[in-house]
């Protein structure tokens, strides 16, 4: 049995479209805000979509707690410490 070119050339077409906006747009931007790409019917493309999306606001989230406690450990730091 043959391959349905047109399908071929549609998933071509998608997975050039996630190419371009990931260099043309950031890949945070790209996977974040600017597509949930929903057209792609790739389950291993949308799993790790999935685990960077997933990574990228652990990142952030650690980032953010260690600035926090960084900070609190500054403020409560006497001049005398310095």
């Amino acid at each position: 049995m043959k391959p349905n070119i047109k399908k071929i050339e549609e998933e071509l077409d998608n997975f050039r479209a996630v190419q371009y906006r990931m260099g043309e747009e950031g890949i945070d931007y790209c996977f974040e805000s600017y597509s949930s790409f929903e057209e792609i019917e790739d389950e291993e493309f949308h799993k790790l979509r999935q685990e960077f999306l997933d990574s990228m606001k652990k990142i952030r989230e650690y980032v953010d707690n260690k600035v926090e406690v960084l900070t609190e450990q500054v403020d409560d730091t006497t001049w005398g410490d310095y």
